[in-house]
């Protein structure tokens, strides 16, 4: 009768090694099932990193929402204005009016931006004590950061403090929901249309905006590609870039001992945005058909994931090992590395500008801090990047900083248990939510309804 009792306790206690992984694989499952579409992932165990790349690339996988249940989830998790999102717009003429606005308004001179980037990172950093150690979430400890330096970006003024706020509240909660560590929020996203949309009215943006949008819409052009995308995923890379550093205490002495060798730190953000990737998974809709093989034909119509984790592992030696140096045998052309996507696919309009920016605010961190870190590190990190930031000139205490690797090493494990679950249940009710509510499937179905012609009659056709 005590066995089962001591099975319960050695499951307990041994919980944070088997559960997490089990809840995941669970989690994928459900959201497969409940999508419901019918999903090729390149590269897989028959079509490798040659078919992965040709696909990506080729004219007939340009579908962005229509047509994908998938559509619904990210609508969902992106809204306010998804069908305004430049990484959700359909390809046409509103699409490239958009595109336009957007490298409008990340233009400037290399020096500029860097200068931008290390002025909000080290107003960041003047909140934090210079004589002890600081216990800090590295997404949460930069996403103030990059929401100031692309409020400078829109607005061409310095960022005031509520606005700041707003910008975080909302990114945050859009990450957050992202990675169903939380629900979201509508009426905290909100707050911050209601402050752009008074900035618009009253002319305070000094870029020419697209055209045909509606005021409305230009609003949600604006919170969706910079106060949404932009900052969700400069917070990501910089924490990406920092743990890593923290974990890896040679790269670290490295850069600290050198901080403007540029060639090695474009190394170590090469490595870093290859094992560690900000897209997990993107999603086309093909709008013609696509040969994946002599025998594999795509129909219209077919929904392609691109898996950019995989991808990255593919062509290397020990591919999960985090090795800077690598780069110093490898050429990035050659390589299978994308992390701002391909050319010939709408790549990520601030390939030129973050590399930049996040090399900047590396640099100021590692001016004053040493980083240190015992947390996990995933492609996701749901745990925001736990680490801990020790000043150059703070007096050493080896006693109390063992004592807080080992203390965030165990909060970790445990976190990651009971974080497991809630993504479980919080995700699969958004899943079930989104695809209630359909918002992408309504608002091509209503654009459908608007372009058929009257019932009775025939359309016109000009010769």
């Amino acid at each position: 009768m005590k066995v089962l009792p001591l099975l319960a306790a050695a499951a307990v206690l041994t919980a944070p090694r088997w559960l997490p992984g089990r809840v995941v694989d669970l989690r994928v499952r459900v959201f497969q099932l409940v999508n419901g579409d019918r999903v090729v992932t390149l590269p897989n165990a028959e079509h490798g990193p040659e078919v992965f790349e040709r696909v990506y690339a080729d004219p007939a996988v340009n579908g962005r929402s229509r047509g994908a249940g998938l559509s619904d989830l990210f609508w969902y998790w992106l809204s306010p204005g998804p069908e305004v999102h430049q990484e959700h717009l359909e390809d046409g003429p509103r699409y490239d009016e958009v595109a336009r606005a957007t490298r409008r308004i990340l233009a400037g001179s290399s020096a500029a931006l860097a200068e931008a980037a290390a002025r909000a990172t080290a107003a960041a950093l003047d909140a934090l004590p210079a004589d002890r150690t600081s216990l800090v979430r590295l997404r949460d400890l930069m996403m103030p950061v990059w929401a100031e330096f692309f409020y400078e970006l829109v607005f061409r003024s310095p960022c005031p403090r509520r606005a700041r706020e707003l910008i975080v509240e909302h990114a945050d909660d859009v990450v957050t929901s992202l990675k169903c560590t939380g629900l979201r929020h509508p009426r905290r996203r909100a707050r911050l249309t209601r402050y752009l949309r008074a900035r618009v009215e009253a002319g305070d943006v000094p870029h020419e905006l697209p055209p045909s949008l509606s005021t409305a819409e230009r609003v949600h052009y604006l919170q969706g590609t910079f106060f949404n995308t932009a900052v969700v995923q400069m917070s990501e890379a910089s924490a990406h870039l920092l743990l890593a550093i923290a974990q890896h205490p040679d790269v670290r002495r490295r850069l600290t001992a050198d901080p403007d060798d540029d060639r090695y730190l474009g190394h170590v953000m090469d490595e870093t945005m290859r094992l560690y990737p900000l897209f997990g998974i993107a999603h086309r809709i093909t709008t013609g058909e696509v040969r994946l093989d002599d025998r594999t034909v795509l129909p219209t119509g077919s929904v392609v994931c691109f898996s950019y984790p995989d991808y990255h592992a593919t062509g290397y030696d020990r591919p999960d090992e985090f090795d800077p140096d690598r780069w110093e045998r490898l050429s990035l052309r050659e390589a299978h590395h994308i992390p701002f996507g391909v050319a010939a696919n709408r790549p990520c309009p601030a390939w030129r500008l973050a590399p930049l920016a996040l090399r900047a605010a590396t640099r100021e961190v590692l001016r004053r801090f040493r980083l240190e870190s015992t947390a996990s590190h995933t492609r996701s990190i749901p745990h925001r990047a736990p680490c801990l930031l020790v000043p150059h000139d703070a007096p050493p205490r080896p006693g109390r900083l063992r004592a807080l690797r080992a203390f965030v090493r165990l909060r970790d494990r445990w976190e990651d248990v009971t974080r497991s679950v809630v993504q479980l249940v919080l995700g699969t009710a958004m899943v079930l939510d989104a695809r209630r509510l359909r918002l992408a499937g309504r608002y091509f179905d209503a654009q459908d309804t608007a372009a058929a012609p009257p019932a009775g009659r025939c359309p016109v056709v000009h010769s």
